[in-house]
């Protein structure tokens, strides 16, 4: 097992070897969970975030902590509340022997799960931004540096509505990908509970095949993956076709198109290749771009869904084709 970061540097395939690791680690505790966990994986790689949304009951939580454990990172879980602060989360001062010292929250962990992140109030949503996007916590005037690697896993239930607070767009767009799990097969179901009459806690059973070490030096081998002028007209056109779809208000910004590139060298690197095709930008596509449009109410009331204009988009943005040698 590669644990440092001259183990990964020459190796292009490492990361692929990595990922591969992950996925049958992740999978001793969460079956039917591939794709979501492999996006788990593209958010970690290209230093981004991701928000966990489906219904209750289906295994976002497990996943997350299965996740932070096979890559042996520090994990910290914080419940959305209403009456949940920020000091709650990034930690605050205390008076002590006539001096103040500060406490650490939760947030000073590399993977922090913020379940039910929409049961929290606007004012402790804002204070995730500053360490989601500057991977810092400033607090009574003194900024603190996080440990690296950090990955913010929001999780919310998209069908409960009372006592929730919709996540301003400012916050969505900060998070690198929306994931889904949806329901398992039946014979994935049966697994499940096949899991637990053999075990209290399979968690308990999932191996840690990394550290910090390799997750840092993975993320640094991931953002060399060569991305051809072909490959970057395309992610470019697929965000600025969004801004004219007549389904929306408002299309992927340029932040989009920067998440989309990073996100597309995170999906080819764990592949095992150094470089990017238009189907990695395409199969990734969906997940980095549907959360950050902005449906307009009349075509959202139509029915009309941001996964509908992004698979709009996908057919009707020409594939560039490399000529034949």
């Amino acid at each position: 097992m590669e644990t440092t970061p001259e183990a990964l540097r020459p190796d292009a395939t490492a990361v692929g070897r990595l990922w591969a690791r992950l996925r049958d680690a992740v999978s001793v505790a969460v079956v039917d969970a591939e794709r979501a966990t492999r996006l788990l994986a593209v958010a970690l790689l290209a230093d981004g975030h991701a928000l966990v949304e489906d219904v209750p009951g289906v295994g976002k939580t497990v996943l997350a902590k299965a996740f932070s454990r096979a890559l042996g990172l520090g994990f910290a879980r914080v419940q959305g509340t209403p009456d949940l602060l920020p000091g709650d989360v990034t930690g605050s001062s205390v008076l002590q022997g006539g001096e103040f010292r500060f406490i650490p929250g939760p947030i000073f962990t590399n993977v922090l799960l913020v379940d039910e992140i929409n049961r929290a109030t606007p004012r402790t949503q804002s204070g995730l931004l500053e360490a989601m996007q500057e991977r810092q916590v400033s607090v009574d005037g003194v900024t603190r540096p996080l440990p690296d690697p950090f990955l913010v896993l929001a999780t919310e239930n998209p069908i409960e509505l009372e006592g929730t607070f919709a996540l301003p767009e400012a916050q969505v767009d900060r998070f690198l990908v929306r994931v889904d799990l949806g329901y398992p097969t039946e014979e994935g179901e049966r697994a499940v509970a096949r899991r637990y009459r053999a075990s209290h806690e399979p968690l308990d059973a999932v191996p840690v095949v990394a550290d910090a070490a390799t997750v840092v030096a993975a993320r640094e081998a991931t953002r060399t993956a060569l991305v051809s002028d072909d490959v970057e007209r395309y992610v470019v056109a697929l965000c600025r076709a969004t801004r004219g779809h007549p389904d929306l208000r408002l299309g992927a910004s340029p932040r989009a198109s920067v998440a989309l590139y990073r996100a597309s060298q995170a999906w080819a690197s764990l592949d095992g290749r150094a470089f990017v095709l238009p189907d990695d930008v395409a199969a990734v596509a969906p997940a980095v771009l549907a959360h950050r449009l902005l449906l307009d109410l009349d075509h959202e009331l139509a029915g009309a869904t941001g996964a509908r204009v992004l698979a709009d988009v996908l057919a009707e943005v020409r594939v560039p084709i490399p000529p034949r040698p």
